[in-house]
Parts: structure tokens; sequence; C-alpha cells
């Protein structure tokens, strides 16, 4: 595995990325706070059906009427008075029923209640709905009969024609039957038979009971209203088909339910307008309110879940003046934001908006005598709905059910909101977090830098001590690790200065005792020795000549150093300098062959020409010492982007590893520890870099592989670089 070079800014930015967790404890605690909320928004959805239902315990007038005491409704045959948005426009062309027609039922063959001829198919059936408005019972029929036969003109007679019989227990307690018979198209004639089922004469005109009649190419349309106080809890409704005019005879009668008997007839469900009135004087327009009997049929409704304006929804309205934070939010973090919110959607499908018969685990629940509540998603999956059902007791019975039902919008709009606060919080922390830890990161990587680079500058690539680090005063680790350093490279300073002054100091200390022995040496060689004494008088004295051979070369880069200081600079031509010091070689190394490529043109460069050539002895005596016999020393000078390059290379022994800087320092050789004919003290590329120094020049030694015809050969080259004018 690779190791990547991360830097403290880099790492400490990887770290800030735990800051992540934040958003994420902060989105699960908001969850968990709307559990709660919805935990409180059932019980107080509870308390509200409670509240309803106790204000319509112990009443029965409101379900008498209503026929909710029956054991059990039957469809079709027990009717049920939808609320209407308005009234109905008596014409026979049914426009008006067009938004309510889904909820009309069709009679037929299962309705029949008898036929003259039972094995003749039934050759008629109607769709028909009643509905309440105003006052008024509002119905249509719509007939599909293929014989339609009118009442005669001049006949008395109402029922040997076509007909619609209206049977009704009316609220007065009697049993009151009518026909609605028509000479033509138009208003219909509506006539109120006697009370007695087995007569059916005289009838007496009603004109309560208006509506029209229209003919159709299926057959004909009734429509009628009647009066609420006419109709009772029970009522029933027939279509007589009569195909023989002449005859009259009644083919098939098709209705809800027999009309012959009021114990027959089937019951009538008219929304109560007195439940609705107390349900809408509790002003509980928070939310939807349903009242049903223990059939499920309601029994009045009121309040919207839509435009609720229940107390979540209040405590989250927008403000009407935003501010430029507020604009800022909406425009830049919400769109953020609800990638992972959602929007409660403002329209949705709700199944239950036109419903006349409710049913449910609740409504089960309450009608057993237990408040129950549940949690319904819209067909659409846009809104989540909740429903709590108490029951209403009569006579330690339960009559019906008081439900209310509300929407988490309110809720789900209160947890956005706290999210978008909290959003807001932690990112304003995140990001004054994750600034602070930068530029803390920052500071520390800039300090550590710092000190890498006074470290690198306190010593050159030789090793030598430059400049000294100056100690941080801040009271830290790294302060701590500045000072230390300081303290280190003032130390090694020290002492690099006294190894640099020691061949100074030895050499002026030596030369006393060595002058001293050399006299008395001489003295003694005046007077007259056996051959053995002589013997180590001249080996005494061979010595003493190599010890002032060791400090005249220690003595001599000391003097350089020196006269480096007061030297005074000129403009000279490198090459004719070069040139003539390659020329003197020769003459003085007559046996060593000098290959010399130098550039023709003067090379003009400031400095000490008498110090250039003593450069030039220093490397050339450098490679004649290391190159092997029999073969050449290369000297090229050429120039390059204000770049004079001097090369000087011999075929002989490689450098070691690692010593191709070390070789540069005072009092370092890398020759061969055997008997030597004189001393090296490893002076004198010491010497030949401080002339190139004091040039502003670098100087380097490398290996060098040449190849020739017959074999490869190794060697070294020392360049040295020096500006030009």
């Amino acid at each position: 595995m690779f190791n990547l070079p991360i830097g403290l800014r880099s790492k400490v930015a990887i770290l800030s990325l735990f800051l992540l967790c934040l958003p994420w404890l902060g989105y699960q605690y908001v969850w968990e706070m709307e559990k709660y909320l919805r935990y409180g928004q059932e019980k107080t959805l509870e308390g509200t059906t409670q509240a309803l239902a106790t204000a319509l315990h112990e009443r029965p007038k409101l379900f008498d009427s209503q026929a909710s005491f029956l054991t059990q409704v039957q469809q079709g045959r027990d009717l049920y008075a939808h609320p209407l948005s308005g009234p109905i426009q008596l014409d026979g062309k049914l426009g008006d029923w067009a938004q309510y027609k889904h909820k009309s039922l069709n009679y037929g063959e299962n309705h029949q209640i008898s036929k003259a001829d039972p094995d003749k198919p039934l050759a008629i059936n109607f769709t028909h709905m009643v509905g309440k408005y105003d006052g008024y019972l509002y119905g249509f029929f719509e007939v599909t009969d293929p014989s339609v036969i009118y009442r005669g003109k001049n006949t008395l007679n109402i029922d040997r024609n076509d007909h619609l019989a209206i049977a009704t227990l009316a609220p007065d307690g009697k049993f009151r039957r009518y026909i609605v018979a028509t000479t033509k198209d138009g208003w219909i004639s509506a006539f109120e038979l006697p009370e007695d089922p087995s007569l059916s004469v005289p009838v007496t005109p009603e004109v309560k009971i208006q509506g029209k009649w229209r003919k159709t190419t299926q057959g004909y349309n009734i429509e009628l209203r009647i009066p609420l106080d006419m109709v009772g809890s029970k009522l029933g409704f027939a279509i007589y088909d009569v195909n023989d005019a002449k005859s009259g005879h009644v083919d098939a009668i098709v209705g809800t339910s027999a009309i012959d008997d009021v114990d027959k007839l089937g019951t009538v469900l008219v929304p109560s307008p007195e439940i609705a009135n107390i349900i809408k004087g509790m002003s509980h327009n928070s939310s939807r309110i349903w009242v049903v009997d223990k059939h499920g049929r309601v029994l009045a409704k009121s309040g919207d879940i839509r435009t609720s304006n229940s107390v979540w929804t209040r405590t989250v309205s927008d403000q009407p003046d935003p501010s430029f934070w507020e604009r800022f939010k909406q425009k830049y973090l919400h769109p953020l934001y609800y990638q992972i919110l959602t929007i409660p959607a403002k329209d949705f499908v709700d199944s239950l908006q036109d419903s006349t018969v409710l049913g449910g685990s609740h409504i089960q629940q309450a009608l057993a005598g237990k408040d129950g509540s549940t949690w319904r998603l819209t067909p659409d999956n846009k809104a989540v709905i909740l429903a709590a059902a108490s029951p209403i007791w009569i006579d330690d019975k339960v009559m019906g059910v008081v439900i209310s039902e509300e929407t988490t919008h309110g809720i789900r709009t209160l947890r956005n909101k706290a999210l978008e606060k909290l959003f807001n919080v932690i990112i304003t922390i995140m990001s004054m977090g994750t600034l602070a830890l930068f530029f803390f990161a920052s500071s520390i990587s800039s300090r550590i830098r710092k000190l890498r680079d006074e470290a690198e500058e306190a010593i050159d690539s030789q090793g030598r001590i430059k400049n000294h680090i100056k100690g941080s005063k801040v009271r830290d680790e790294i302060g701590d690790l500045s000072r230390s350093f300081a303290s280190i490279v003032s130390r090694l300073g020290q002492y690099t200065h006294y190894l640099e002054n020691m061949s100074s100091r030895l050499s002026h200390e030596l030369r006393t005792p060595v002058a001293v022995v050399r006299s008395s040496l001489e003295h003694l060689g005046l007077q007259s020795l056996d051959p053995d004494s002589r013997k180590y008088v001249d080996r005494a004295q061979e010595g003493v000549s190599r010890l002032n051979m060791i400090l005249n070369n220690m003595s001599e880069a000391t003097r350089l150093e020196e006269s480096l200081s007061t030297a005074e600079l000129d403009t000279f031509p490198l090459s004719k300098v070069i040139s003539g010091c390659v020329q003197g070689y020769q003459l003085t190394y007559p046996n060593k062959e000098f290959i010399a490529n130098i550039c023709e043109e003067d090379l003009l460069m400031t400095g000490v020409p008498e110090y250039i050539a003593q450069l030039m002895d220093k490397l050339i005596a450098n490679a004649l010492e290391f190159s092997l016999k029999d073969t050449a020393i290369s000297v090229t000078l050429t120039a390059k982007n204000k770049q004079a390059q001097l090369s000087i290379s011999n075929i002989g022994p490689e450098l070691p590893a690692n010593m191709s800087e070390q070789i540069f320092e005072s009092m370092v050789s890398v020759r061969q520890q055997k008997a030597q004919d004189k001393p090296h003290l490893g002076l004198g590329l010491y010497i030949a870099r401080l002339v190139t120094d004091f040039h502003h020049g670098k100087i380097i030694a490398r290996n060098l592989q040449v190849n020739d015809s017959d074999q490869q050969h190794h060697g070294v080259e020392i360049v040295v670089s020096l500006p030009l004018d």
C-alpha cells in the first residue's frame, strides 16, 4: 500500500468530515420528534371526537328519523339522500345530476316487484338516486322502456299507463301513496291515493310534488322534488310498466321496495341538519368531522381536510415580508434541503370526500364501544390522514360514531421547519468549525514549513552552518521544537567553527616546536656521527620535513580564506586563463596527455584570475593523482545561458557512494590508506570549492563512463559552473 503525501490541512479536512454526523443525528432526532408529534395529534383528535360524541349522547330524536335503529340496511332498498351542492333545475335532462351520477343505482331484474308473464324477459330498468337540498328531497329516474304509454287525456284512470308510484310513512305517522303520471312530456301530474292500499280511487292532486317528464330514445326521464316535511323515515319508489294502452294491464313493476304495505317499505336517510348544526357549533374547522349511524351511513359532515386550519399549520405560517436571510434560504438553501425533505402536497386525492357510507377498523372499534384511531395513505400517496372515532351512546347502546380526520401536513411542515432551522445551525457550525480547523491546520503547517525552511537554510549542501535558527516564542510543542532546533544548530555551529579553525590553530601552535626540532637536528647533523646514528638523524629530518609540508598545506587554506575576504575583483577573459593554464600543464607534465576543448570566445567574468589558476591547479593535481597510466586528462570549457561550464575528467577509480559532495570538505580524502611519498590532507578540492564559492559558482563531482572501440572505462568528472558577465 502506497503512503500518499497528505498534508496537515488535508488530514484536518478529512477529519472534519466527521462533522457530517451532526446532520444525520439531527435528522434522526427530528424524526423521533415527529413520532411524538403524531402521537400528540392522535390523542388530540381522539379528544375532539370524545367531546363531540358527548354532545350527542342520549339524544335519540337525532337518530329516529334516520332509521338508524334498523338491525341492517340493504343497498337499493334503503335509500340515502345525498347532500346536493345546489338546487336541481327540473327539466328532465338530468344535466345537474352529472356530478352525482356515480352515486346512482341501477334497478332491474333483481329489483322487480311483480311481472305479468314470468317467462318473458324484463323489458324495463331504471337508474335512480335521491338528494337533499334546502328542505327538499330531489330525485331522478332514468327509465329504459321500449314502449312508453302516456295517460289518456279523457280518462279518469291514472294507473292504466306507465307511471311512478311513491309510498312513505309520513312524519305524522300516516301511510301515504302517490302516483306520478302524465299525458305528455312536460310538467308532471302527481296524485295522492287513498291510505287503504286496496283502493286506487278517489285520487287527489298533489301540487307539492313537482317535476318534469321527458321522453328519450331509450324510454323516459322523470326529475322531481318533494318537500322533506312530506317524507318520513320510510320511503319507496316503483316504476309501473304498461305496454297496451287499451287494456291498461301492468306488465311489470320494478322499484326500490314494495309500496303496498308500510312494513315493506325501505328506509331513507336524510343527512341530519340538527347534527350538522351541532358539529358546526363546536367550531372544529381544524379537521373534517363525520357523524355516522351504526350502519356506517353518514348523518352529517363538517370541514375539509384539504383546507384545514389546525394548530399545527398555524404555527408554521410564512412571514408576509421575508427578510434577506429568508430570501437567501428560499433561493439557495431550500433547494438543497428539499432533496431530502418532502413538501406536503397542496392537493391530493381524497377518496372519502363524497362518501355516504364509511368503514374502517377505527369505526368498528367505536361501534364496539371503544375509542379507535387509524392512519391511512391517500390513493395518490401524497398525504397521510389520521382518523379517530368515538361511540355515541343511547340507552347503553352504540347508535352512531363521531369521526374526526386530519392530515399530517401540519406536522410534516413543522418537521421541515425544524429541520431547516437545525440544518441552518449545523451548516453554520460546520462551516465555522471547518474554517477554524483549516486555519488552525494552516497555521500549524505554515509554522512547520517555516521551521523546515530555516533548518534547510541554516546548513548548506556541504554541511556548513550558514544561518542560525531563531527560536519561536510560542509556548507550545512546535515552539519547543523550534527552540530545540535553534539550540542544536547553535551548538553545531560552534563545533563546526571550532573544526574549521582547528587547522590554523594547529599550524600556528606546531610551527615553533617543529622549528626547534629542525634546528636541533641541523646542529646534530653538523657533528661527526657514526653511520647508525646518522641514519636515525636523517630519518628524523625527513619526518620534520613532512610535518612542515603538512603545516604549509594547512596554512594555505587558511591564508586563502583570509585573502578571499580582501581580494579585489576584476573583469578578465576566462578562456585565456584556462587556456594558459592547460599549456603550462602540458609543459610541466610532458609524459601526460591533456585534451583541451576550450571555447574560442573570451567569456568575460568578474573575479580574480589568480584564484581561477589556483582552482585549476588543484583540480589538475587531483586528476593527475587518480588518473590511470597512459590515459588522458580532458579539459572542456563551454558557455550556456550566461554560465561557463568548466569540466575536468580523468579515467581512473570511481568515487565511493555518497561521497560526491563530501570530497569538497576540509580534511576529507578518498585515497587508499597505504604508504605515500607525500602527505595528503584532502585540502585540494576544499580550496577548489572555496574559490568556486567566492566567484558565486557551483562545483560538483560525478562518476563517468567512457566508451572506446575496445572496452568501457570508468572515471571521475568535476564540473565547475561560473557566472559570466
